[in-house]
Parts: C-alpha cells; sequence; structure tokens
C-alpha cells in the first residue's frame, strides 16, 4: 500500500512502462553521451505529484542497469515525458529508491 507522499511499491514493469522510457531514451542518451542498444524497462515505482513521477529500472545490456526518474505532467498541461534525474552503474539488485 503506498503512503501518502510516498512511492507505490515496486511493480514489474508493463507495456506502458517500456513506453515510457522508450520515449525518454534520446534525452538519457543524449545526458550519458553514449546510446544504448539495449533499452528494457524491468520494475518501477510511481510517486503522485503535480502529476505523476515514475521510477523505473531500465536494463542496459550486460550487467548494467540505470534508474529513471520521469515526470508525466497533468493531462491539462500538454507537456511531453521529462527525465527529471538517473542514476547509472546500477546493477540488477539494487533497490529502485527514491532519488
Amino acid at each position: 500500500m503506498m503512503k501518502c507522499g510516498g512511492t507505490s511499491e515496486a511493480k514489474a514493469a508493463t507495456a506502458e512502462t517500456q513506453q515510457i522510457v522508450q520515449e525518454v531514451k534520446a534525452q538519457v542518451e543524449e545526458k550519458d553521451g553514449k546510446t544504448f542498444d539495449v533499452f528494457d524497462a524491468v520494475e518501477y515505482k510511481t510517486q503522485v505529484v503535480a502529476g505523476t513521477l515514475y521510477f523505473i529500472k531500465v536494463h542496459v545490456g550486460n550487467e548494467e542497469y540505470l534508474h529513471l526518474r520521469v515526470l508525466r505532467s497533468l493531462p491539462h498541461e500538454n507537456k511531453p515525458l521529462t527525465l527529471t534525474s538517473h542514476q547509472s552503474k546500477k546493477v540488477k539488485h539494487d533497490e529502485l529508491a527514491y532519488f
């Protein structure tokens, strides 16, 4: 159960989660200065703010993972998904935590 203001429990990635990571992939590649052949959402958490924050664990090949924080603005704002932060050099067992 999600506590007020906190993040949800980690859930397995869905088709929607994969679509979100595909939409912000170019932003991640630009910030990291490299391209990723593999970019698969593994799990995610959400937090309701003025919109929804998604914390998503992404497998990028071999044993390497990224953690992404993506903002989906409120529908009436009509804004694209925004990569607000990301963490690199993660591994599969690293907990997906607020950052």
